[in-house]
């Protein structure tokens, strides 16, 4: 497995004592899931949505916290990143190093065909046609849609990923996988517990999963650059709610700086954003200021043309200034090419 290389300071910069009040979701949602499980307080319809929705949104919050420790940027000591990236891809059937390659492939070189995780998007060879199917598989079975998109860059025979000592590692990262949910589904059969189990976790999974695929097409669906700052819808949020939403998601939203500065700490993503804006306001940025407002302008792309890059009319992109197997810490300085770059520096 690779580790994200980092320099002294950007390092200490990693360091946040307040990053424990993110996780409020924790405990929320294994307080969701109990509620669910034993359907409490009452079995009606309402409170069965109410924690449904909570729970779900909640397991949401972690799939964000499982991209932070992709990076290895959760915490300013990796082996936490490292440890807790692999029990959460356990639990969702997504080894963490396969998310790890794929994530940092789809840095380096955003929106073009190489982005194995924007597959089928980001693919010329995929007609509009399939494209148009997926895009509904992916937003109504967004969680198994993800495994098999993630999965890909492993079980492709065409994939990247030809370390023998890191196949062995994703093998035996899916094998752990497989083998405890076995140990799970043979518990919930041996107690009778379906019911439970189908509230608890199958359903809030499967409303988590559309919630991730909503926010992976707000950031991508229908960009056609290779520059991230341009390539990539930005969430900076005004108003108290998306706010609150963002910070729950480590800053996720702020997306476009972020594709661009990988090694970053994400509570510093917004100020990027503004010495961007501040240095090129010329440059008209895709940034909203609500989230409802990205997803309003991502729906016509869902259904003309769910793509990016070449499938969204963009040219076909030029030879990079390197090849990388790991996070950089400016994607446009080292790794994009000056044909394919819009951005400026700060």
């Amino acid at each position: 497995m690779s580790h994200t290389e980092f320099t002294t300071r950007q390092q200490q910069a990693l360091h946040d004592p307040w990053q424990w009040t993110r996780f409020q979701f924790g405990p929320a949602g294994a307080i969701g899931i109990v509620a669910l499980w034993m359907q409490w307080p009452a079995p009606t319809l309402a409170w069965q949505a109410f924690w449904t929705i909570m729970t779900a949104y909640c397991m949401f919050c972690w799939t964000s916290c499982f991209h932070e420790t992709v990076h290895q940027t959760l915490t300013a000591n990796r082996n936490t990143s490292i440890w807790l990236g692999r029990f959460i891809g356990t639990s969702i059937l997504i080894p963490y190093s396969v998310y790890r390659e794929s994530h940092i492939r789809h840095h380096a070189y955003l929106n073009k065909p190489t982005d194995w995780e924007l597959w089928p998007y980001s693919d010329p060879k995929a007609g509009i046609g399939f494209r148009r199917l997926y895009v509904w598989f992916d937003l109504l079975l967004g969680t198994i849609a993800s495994i098999v998109s993630y999965g890909r860059i492993y079980w492709h025979r065409d994939s990247p990923i030809t370390d023998p000592q890191l196949r062995r590692t994703i093998a035996r990262e899916y094998a752990f996988a497989v083998f405890f949910w076995a140990v799970v589904v043979a518990a919930v059969a041996v107690t009778d517990s379906w019911g439970g189990f189908l509230r608890g976790w199958i359903i809030p999974t499967w409303v988590a999963g559309f919630f991730q695929s909503i926010r992976k097409f707000t950031e991508h669906l229908g960009m056609s650059s290779y520059d991230p700052l341009v390539g990539a819808r930005t969430v900076v949020g005004q108003n108290w709610f998306t706010r609150m939403c963002t910070y729950l998601n480590f800053d996720i939203f702020v997306h476009g700086p972020h594709h661009r500065h990988p090694l970053v700490p994400h509570r510093t993503l917004k100020q990027k954003m503004q010495e961007y804006v501040e240095k090129q306001p010329e440059l008209q940025y895709p940034m909203f200021r609500t989230y409802g407002g990205a997803i309003l302008d991502t729906i016509p792309y869902m259904f003309r043309n769910p793509g990016v890059g070449m499938n969204m009319g963009g040219v076909a992109p030029d030879k990079e200034k390197k090849k990388t197997e790991n996070f950089v810490a400016d994607v446009v300085e080292e790794v994009l090419s000056e044909e394919d770059r819009v951005s400026t520096t700060v």
